[in-house]
């Protein structure tokens, strides 16, 4: 590919991404981009990677790159593994005999007909990190060109990912908020309490119930009760 026609990919990319709200979404396009620009792409997968929960691969172009990425987890070793923690790119001509995956390459080869594999660090934090995994049925599939345009798309990638992880912790914020008026109005409304008297019996409940704010006041919201405990023992607070 030419630098041309890379810009314009690129471009295109950072266009398709940048209006993706969901990280589901961004990371489908994502791989619809990868196999559409690097050309000895036949599957490919993005997996995040955290010290608590190991691997979790979170999307997939088929069945075989899913378990793929799986047999990484199960057998913990793999390029993927390699580039999230260790490197920023990571190639394989031939996953049968690659010493450096002894269990995992000969399995990925035979059971699922992957011969060769592409992989690229998406981003890293202190607990996480993620990968993009580009699988192909040849041998020897991934050129020099291929490595330097995936790494190009990785770094969009990377870009669009902390942008929707951003945008989703907002709106996840914004919505527990919503949550909590909708849930300190109920009470306002029900005992004839003022907002701070409100939003105390909804952290007191909080802490004897061990459940975080938000989730007592969509518990609340919803059935218009507190949970485990009558709303009825609240009217003298």
């Amino acid at each position: 590919m030419s630098a041309k026609e890379l810009s314009e990919q690129l471009s295109a990319v950072a266009r398709s991404m940048s209006s993706e709200e969901d990280v589901a979404l961004t990371m489908d396009r994502a791989l619809v981009m990868a196999g559409e620009m690097i050309e000895g792409c036949d599957e490919a997968a993005v997996a995040f990677i955290d010290k608590k929960h190991g691997l979790d691969t979170v999307a997939v172009t088929s069945d075989a790159a899913a378990r793929g990425d799986a047999l990484q987890a199960e057998l913990g070793e793999g390029p993927c593994l390699d580039a999230a923690w260790r490197e920023e790119s990571v190639v394989a001509g031939d996953l049968s005999t690659d010493d450096r995956w002894p269990a995992w390459g000969p399995r990925v080869a035979e059971e699922l007909g992957m011969q060769s594999m592409l992989c690229f660090q998406l981003f890293v934090t202190e607990d996480s990190l993620g990968a993009m995994d580009l699988y192909s049925r040849h041998r020897d599939a991934f050129t020099e060109d291929d490595r330097v345009d995936g790494r190009a798309l990785a770094a969009q990638v990377a870009v669009a990912l902390a942008a929707t992880r951003r945008v989703g912790h907002l709106h996840t914020a914004i919505t527990n908020r919503t949550v909590i008026g909708q849930a300190q109005g109920i009470l306002m409304e029900r005992f004839d309490i003022d907002p701070d008297r409100a939003f105390a019996v909804l952290r007191r409940v909080s802490s004897h119930s061990n459940q975080k704010l938000h989730q007592v006041a969509r518990e609340l919201v919803r059935s218009r009760q507190l949970p485990n405990r009558p709303s009825q023992e609240f009217s003298g607070t």
